[in-house]
């Protein structure tokens, strides 16, 4: 905050509760003295008259109270301007407190995990357990509860894993993210009669190709270098396979083609600063573990 702004809050909160405070005072000195006959303000509604009355001392007394409540909590706590308060208090610190608190209290916990073999961990009913709860608070809202997954977002219960299904390339993905592109080739298309036959032809491959087809040569030249030749995709790529039933953003026609001439560019947002490496393990775990359920 620059110091005009800092002076212009902490001018107007002091002003404010200067008035504040005269408002208090002047509201307690009005109406009839002890002496004086209360006198009505004409106000008439549903038969009450209206009274000129002052406000009850305790009412009073609790605005004022209200009010050194307020000062106080500036006094201690930031809200004027740039002054931050006897306390020193801010967000960011209490978070960080917090964060250490937990650290402290859950690393022991998955650091029991961190030397454990894989073979072992993703048997390990406790490591899944935990895995499962962590799975619930970074990962449902895209793959699902269940981690069936959503248009553009992978069912995880498969074994269709656009990067492998092994459990190092699972805790990579966790740890590092990835991000996926698939380049738009409306471009390269002479017309939409073309990009139909492209369409036919790719949603076909799970159960034949016809290598006469024109179809075949666009696809040999435009798709084969990251789908491969027979549609078996590319893990390193992250590819995906063409040639089975799966389908990350859907099988339509409409769908198909529109992925073919815009493209589509997904991203899976690195995980290993925000859970660290005894998390994403578990997790990795977790999630290998989905793909294995029969």
């Amino acid at each position: 905050m620059s110091n005009s702004w800092s002076i212009f809050v902490i001018v107007g909160t002091l002003v404010s509760i200067v008035a504040t405070f005269w408002l208090i005072v002047w509201s307690g000195r009005q109406g009839p003295t002890p002496s004086e006959t209360v006198k009505d303000t004409g106000h008439v509604w549903d038969g009450l008259t209206e009274r000129n009355e002052p406000l009850p001392r305790w009412w009073l007394g609790l605005f004022v109270l209200t009010l050194f409540f307020g000062i106080a909590y500036l006094v201690i706590f930031p809200g004027m301007g740039a002054f931050a308060g006897t306390s020193n208090w801010s967000q960011q610190s209490q978070y960080e407190a917090e964060v250490a608190a937990a650290e402290a209290k859950y690393a022991p916990l998955f650091a029991r995990f961190a030397q454990m073999p894989v073979e072992e961990l993703v048997k390990n009913e406790e490591a899944l357990s935990i895995g499962r709860s962590l799975f619930s608070n970074y990962c449902i809202q895209c793959h699902g509860s269940l981690g069936y997954g959503a248009a553009s977002f992978p069912n995880l219960t498969d074994q269709d894993f656009l990067y492998g299904d092994s459990f190092a390339s699972i805790q990579q993905t966790i740890v590092n993210g990835r991000n996926g592109i698939m380049p738009a080739l409306g471009a390269v298309f002479p017309d939409a009669g073309a990009v139909d036959q492209m369409v036919e032809y790719v949603r076909d491959m799970s159960v034949e190709q016809d290598a006469s087809s024109p179809a075949h040569t666009q696809y040999i030249t435009l798709c084969a270098a990251c789908h491969g030749a027979t549609g078996d995709g590319n893990i390193a790529l992250g590819a995906p396979r063409l040639n089975d039933d799966i389908w990350l953003h859907g099988s339509s026609p409409e769908v198909v083609a529109d992925i073919i001439i815009n493209g589509r560019n997904n991203a899976m947002p690195a995980h290993g600063n925000l859970v660290g490496e005894d998390r994403a393990r578990l997790l990795a775990a977790y999630a290998y573990s989905l793909s294995q359920e029969d």
